[in-house]
């Protein structure tokens, strides 16, 4: 049994490992702002999930303590890192709208010119005769 549980915790903490490594390597790696979005917010959350998920049955194993300091951890890290990457993107996406900055050419492509198909909700104010504005009152 103790064999198990162990092999569980290494298994854990090389998955964590592996994926906070992949995800650095994609934030230094990637050439632009919005690709480099990805590698802490997808791949580094979950291996800082699978290490924390390691260090509750590590403890839980070898102490015969539950301990929700790990789980307080990984949900206070599921909640704000899609939220941060939300701003971020927005905040970018602005910056480059506006001219403020100039982003390196990358796969993703440019993001969408104001007033054409596909605008992003960033941008656009509200005007009259659109679905979803309130001005129509």
């Amino acid at each position: 049994m103790k064999i198990l549980i162990d092999s569980v915790i290494v298994g854990l903490v090389l998955l964590g490992a592996a994926f906070t490594l992949i995800g650095s390597w994609g934030l230094v790696r990637l050439p632009s702002t919005m690709e480099r979005l990805h590698g802490p917010t997808k791949a580094t959350t979950l291996g800082l999930g699978a290490l924390l998920l390691a260090s509750v049955v590590y403890f839980q194993a070898r102490l015969g303590v539950w301990t929700a300091h790990e789980l307080l951890i990984s949900l206070f890290l599921f909640i704000t890192a899609p939220i941060s990457a939300n701003m971020i993107a927005k905040v970018h996406l602005h910056r480059v709208h506006t001219g403020a900055i100039n982003e390196p050419d990358s796969i993703a492509g440019p993001p969408p010119k104001p007033g054409g198909e596909g605008d992003w909700a960033t941008f656009e104010s509200p005007r009259r005769g659109t679905p979803a504005s309130t001005a129509n009152t």
